[in-house]
């Protein structure tokens, strides 16, 4: 029944919050993608308890939309404004804001939230434009509070083994790197989109999208995936971006090279408009002593390539897995594990810290779960994308998000 939701008892948890987290979220409402995938995500380990919403930018959808999930009618807000005065003003107001909207809006919903204490879980790409990404950065600096950017692919288990591996030095020094993120979605310019009526869907408005449509969207996804496994960050890009669409008035493929802060090279390529593909995120990376591959698309495995050995295939949950793999590996061996699980591996980690803030407990480890920075970092990196491709492909450098 609507209106039972937040008044559930809520069970001591593991970390000593005594009761789940308060969540509430704005965007992902009906006919959403990925409003269904946080929520899922925040409730699979009963850490949360999702208690407020803004579901619409229509108001009466909004409040329906809320009360379908069981939100209480009183926090079935109609739009963020309503939001953000209903709950500071309750003495059980929320304790953090999933934030899930076109990405025009990132920003100002992030950063009034980490301007009342809220800790925040928002949406790649984190803002639109490099002067936000840093203005965010020196807020959530401030108010000290818990901030994650969803690049969930950095939750796979497979993903994390990878880092370990590279961490750990048994690739040694980072030679060489491919990272590709190729769908097929926008492969046709739509009737929607080559009208100039209200119906183009947001991702393909050029003022909702920020800078470019497919590095927010895709690219900013391949480029986090580089950086967390390689452990070192890009310093340079030589990049083209652009419409391989005729017609189309936003990016959808971008090819780049890339150079290491620690000399490595690598390449790069993104779109949503190749033909036939599935979903295609794809790395390899290569040092000294070996390298590794993994798809997103049969995301159990890692390919090991140890040089002058024979090449392993490793499977997530089988024997002799860093723990930073066993941490966010959920089912056991040959059960399948994927999307859902690896954004709620976040979700997870990001309740930890939640807790460990406002109970005044110092962390064991810094987070796994991409920050702030990250987020910034993946702005950054349009920018510069873009500055190198109008320039005609030049060496452009990533610039501070400090």
């Amino acid at each position: 029944m609507a209106g039972t939701a937040s008044d559930a008892p809520e069970p001591a948890q593991p970390a000593g919050f005594g009761r789940r987290v308060r969540l509430g979220v704005v965007g992902g409402g009906p006919g959403s993608f990925i409003g269904p995938i946080h929520r899922l995500a925040a409730r699979m380990d009963d850490r949360f308890a999702i208690v407020a919403s803004v579901l619409s930018a229509d108001p009466g959808r909004s409040r329906d939309a809320g009360l379908a999930l069981g939100i209480a009618p009183d926090r079935a807000y109609a739009d963020a404004d309503a939001l953000f005065a209903g709950e500071a003003a309750r003495t059980d107001a929320i304790d953090a804001l999933a934030v899930m909207t076109p990405n025009d809006s990132h920003f100002a919903l992030a950063a009034r939230a980490v301007g009342l204490g809220w800790d925040v879980v928002c949406d790649k790409p984190l803002t639109t434009g490099l002067d936000d990404a840093r203005a965010l950065v020196r807020a959530v600096d401030a108010a000290g509070v818990v901030f994650c950017t969803t690049y969930n692919y950095s939750a796979f288990p497979m993903v994390r083994q990878a880092r370990a591996m590279v961490r750990d030095g048994r690739l040694g020094p980072i030679r060489q790197a491919q990272v590709c993120y190729v769908q097929p979605f926008n492969a046709r310019l739509g009737e929607a989109e080559a009208g100039a009526g209200a119906g183009r869907p947001w991702r393909l408005v050029a003022e909702k999208v920020g800078e470019s449509m497919v590095l927010g969207d895709i690219g900013t996804h391949a480029f986090q995936l580089l950086e967390f496994v390689a452990g070192e960050p890009v310093a340079e890009v030589l990049a083209e971006v652009g419409a391989i669409v005729p017609g189309r008035q936003v990016d959808d493929y971008a090819m780049a090279l890339l150079r290491l802060a620690g000399g490595g090279r690598a390449t790069f390529w993104v779109t949503n408009a190749a033909a036939g593909a599935e979903h295609g995120l794809y790395l390899r990376i290569f040092g000294d002593g070996g390298g590794l591959e993994w798809w997103e698309e049969n995301p159990n495995y890692l390919r090991w390539m140890p040089h002058a050995a024979p090449v392993q295939l490793l499977a997530r949950d089988g024997p002799g897995l860093a723990d930073d793999a066993a941490r966010v590996t959920r089912t056991v061996f040959g059960h399948p594990e994927g999307y859902q699980e690896a954004f709620a591996n976040l979700y997870r980690e990001v309740a930890d810290a939640i807790v460990d803030r406002r109970l005044g407990r110092k962390p064991a480890a810094p987070p796994d779960f991409p920050t702030v920075r990250d987020g910034a970092r993946g702005i950054a990196f349009i920018a510069a994308a873009k500055r190198s491709a109008a320039a005609g492909g030049t060496w452009t450098a990533i610039p501070s998000v400090d």
